[in-house]
């Protein structure tokens, strides 16, 4: 397994500290993983390039992954 390093903010970092019992690498490994299986899915559409374009632009990722799932995590 390849291992990679991760930038995270200050006070973020503090707050994941709380939550010990939570194993932080695997939590971050299956959204990998899932995006992953999002945009393989993606690759077999014939359009493809605008979707791609699309995922790119920089108010559709923060819209994507800043959504009500991860508000969630705020409050753990």
């Amino acid at each position: 397994m390849t291992n990679i390093t991760l930038s995270i903010d200050d006070e973020v970092y503090k707050k994941m500290r709380k939550y010990s019992e939570v194993k932080w690498s695997e939590f971050v490994r299956k959204c990998v993983q899932k995006r992953i299986e999002e945009f393989e899915s993606i690759e077999k559409s014939p359009n493809k390039d605008s979707i791609f374009t699309m995922f790119a632009s920089e108010n559709v990722l923060k819209k994507d992954w800043d959504n009500e799932l991860d508000r969630r995590w705020d409050n753990v």
